[in-house]
C-alpha cells in the first residue's frame, strides 16, 4: 500500500488511520532519510492510540514506552524506539527490546529500523518515507 502525503499534519492523520488497524503485537520498521517523517508518522500512530502525551523521537534514551489510556482493543503499550545512533540490534537487546517485539499487548514503532534489521520481527511492517526531491512537503508512504 502506498500513500502520498502532502503536509506534516497529513502524515499525522495516515498514522492515525493505520494505528485503527492495529491489534497488538505489531513492529513498525519506520525507514527513511534525515527529515523524512518518520517521527510525525509515530505521532500518529500515538494519537491514534489515544495518547496524550507530546511524542519525541528517543534518539538519546533508545526507547519510550508509553502507558495507553482504557483501550477497547488488546493494546497497553506503545513503544517508540530510534536506532539512529546504533550500529546494530545488540544495544536494543541489552536494553530489553525483546520484552516488546511480539508482545500482543504492546505496538512497537522503530524508527531508522534499517539499522537493526537483524531484531526485527519476520512479520514486521514496514513503513518506507520517501521525500519528494522537488517539493520536500510531499512523502511517499510505503507500508509492506
Amino acid at each position: 500500500m502506498t500513500i502520498k502525503s502532502k503536509s506534516e499534519k497529513q502524515t499525522i492523520k495516515i498514522g492515525k488511520k493505520i494505528s485503527k488497524k492495529l491489534k497488538g503485537g505489531e513492529t513498525l520498521a519506520l525507514i527513511g532519510n534525515l527529515g523524512s517523517g518518520k517521527t510525525i508518522f509515530a505521532k500518529g500512530i500515538a494519537k491514534g492510540l489515544d495518547i496524550k502525551k507530546h511524542i519525541t523521537s528517543p534518539t538519546f534514551v533508545l526507547m519510550k514506552v508509553y502507558n495507553l489510556p482504557h483501550n477497547k482493543k488488546n493494546i497497553k503499550y506503545f513503544v517508540h524506539i530510534d536506532a539512529y545512533r546504533l550500529k546494530s540490534g545488540q544495544s536494543l537487546i541489552d536494553i530489553g527490546v525483546k520484552d516488546w517485539l511480539n508482545n500482543e499487548s504492546a505496538v512497537v514503532a522503530i524508527e531508522w529500523a534499517n539499522k537493526v534489521k537483524e531484531i526485527l520481527p519476520r512479520n514486521a511492517k514496514v513503513v518506507n518515507i520517501k521525500q519528494d526531491k522537488k517539493n520536500k512537503e510531499i512523502r511517499k508512504i510505503t507500508i509492506t
